[in-house]
């Protein structure tokens, strides 16, 4: 057992991360989500036991029967090829860089399929040798291992700085951190074969990973955070005699725009992960000034005055406002400043006619601009206190004729070419809204 310590020692740390992990899940949905960090786990417990049986049995040949011992080894040898091809796939997920098509997908396996088939294939040539500490084996099936662990492993460190931009800023160093050590132990392991550190590979990823990014406890408190703003935001909705659903259907708008600006390559230095996520924290909050509107304006069924529609415009200034002294001192200054700017400019327009500054083109920041076809697109297209909802169609013609003049034209532009998905959101919520009236 003298060769197996640092093993033993890994496999505790990665079975209470495993053991954590799912009972927290458990706890949270109700359910074990086989998610792709779930099988990171999985993998990492299989791969550290694997590691372990073949340092015992490669250190005791005359006992260990030969055919065990080589079954052992290409079990070993195949799921340290599946863990790292694994972590570079949940490198893939979490930068959201995950081909949708057929033919990079089988482009992306190529190598770990071709490295399988080189392993079996070539594993009745292991041999083993005797170092100064430990014996350890070699032979084709290990150095194909070795070239698809090192292949595999630089893929992940240039997604990684790929996608720089998509990750969120304050896990970007950490990320770097587990990265790095897991490529100096891969290093040290090929350079050193009979050191027997494979264990501390996925032992770093997942510790690393867990605690950076899929700690449930900490998605949970995430999660609260959501909730209360939304839940803020609905208390303000409920005043405006509507049919509901305001918030809910502007913020997945808001969603499959901003998604789609950055699918299509328009502001990628803007629309980072970190913007798009405060992005849609904050769009909840940007009708939060009309708490401060009357009752009789709010709800008043005719057309208003020009006196009530200037208390009425008054709501943006207001709900800027608000969210400065109700969310100063939480610590996230970059949601409060993201909430801020759409709760205040989502009222301005392209050509400098909106309110309350009249801001123009692209002195209205963009997260503003964006909330803005969102919200006017709903509000059409809903029924409200003062007039009927208007046909689908009629709605997309407002946003189409608003280019240039209420709003951006790269935005519309797409914004129309996401008519589609637009159109599920608004029907799916509608649907949603029916079920809980009935």
């Amino acid at each position: 057992m003298e060769q197996c310590k640092l093993q033993i020692g890994c496999f505790i740390i990665i079975f209470y991360i495993g053991f954590s992990y799912f009972r927290e899940c458990k706890k949270n949905t109700g359910e074990y989500k086989l998610g792709i960090f779930a099988w990171v786990l999985l993998i990492s417990v299989m791969e550290v036991i694997l590691d372990g049986v073949t340092a015992y049995t490669v250190n005791h040949l005359d006992t260990v029967n030969a055919t065990f011992n080589l079954l052992a080894h290409m079990c070993f040898l195949l799921m340290l090829d599946a863990l790292v091809f694994t972590m570079f796939l949940y490198m893939l997920f979490i930068t959201e860089g995950f081909p949708s098509e057929k033919k990079k997908r089988l482009l992306l396996y190529s190598p770990f399929i071709l490295n399988v088939l080189m392993l079996i294939g070539n594993i009745h040539s292991l041999e083993y040798r005797r170092g100064f500490i430990t014996n350890y084996s070699m032979g084709i099936s290990v150095y194909t291992c070795y070239v698809m662990v090192a292949v595999y492993m630089l893929f992940t460190i240039f997604l990684f700085l790929w996608k720089w931009s998509y990750i969120e800023r304050h896990k970007r160093a950490t990320i770097l951190l587990y990265l790095l050590l897991t490529v100096g132990v891969c290093l040290y392991q090929m350079l050193v074969p009979e050191a027997l550190v494979t264990a501390l590979v996925p032992t770093i990823f997942v510790l690393g990973v867990y605690m950076n990014q899929e700690n449930p406890a900490i998605k949970e408190l995430k999660s609260y955070h959501h909730e209360v703003v939304t839940g803020f935001a609905t208390l303000v909705e409920k005043r405006d005699d509507n049919t509901g659903g305001h918030i809910r259907r502007t913020s997945l708008y808001v969603e499959l725009l901003a998604k789609e600006l950055r699918k299509r390559g328009y502001y990628k230095n803007v629309l980072t992960k970190d913007y798009i996520q405060n992005l849609l924290m904050a769009a909840p909050m940007h009708d939060i000034g009309k708490i401060a509107v009357p009752d009789a304006i709010l709800q008043k069924p005719g057309r208003l005055t020009p006196e009530e529609f200037a208390i009425m415009k008054q709501h943006s200034a207001d709900g800027g406002k608000i969210i400065k002294e109700t969310f100063g001192k939480l610590g996230d200054e970059e949601y409060r400043d993201m909430a801020y700017l759409v709760a205040r400019y989502h009222h301005e327009k392209w050509n400098g006619k909106g309110y309350p500054e009249g801001l123009s083109g692209k002195d209205i920041p963009l997260c503003a601009r964006i909330m803005a076809i969102a919200d006017v697109f709903d509000a059409v297209s809903e029924k409200r206190c003062y007039r009927d909802a208007m046909p689908i169609d009629k709605c997309f013609d407002i946003i189409r004729e608003g280019s240039g003049t209420d709003f951006e034209p790269v935005l519309v532009e797409v914004f129309l070419d996401i008519r589609k998905k637009i159109e599920a959101v608004h029907d799916q919520v509608s649907q949603e809204r029916m079920k809980k009236a009935c």
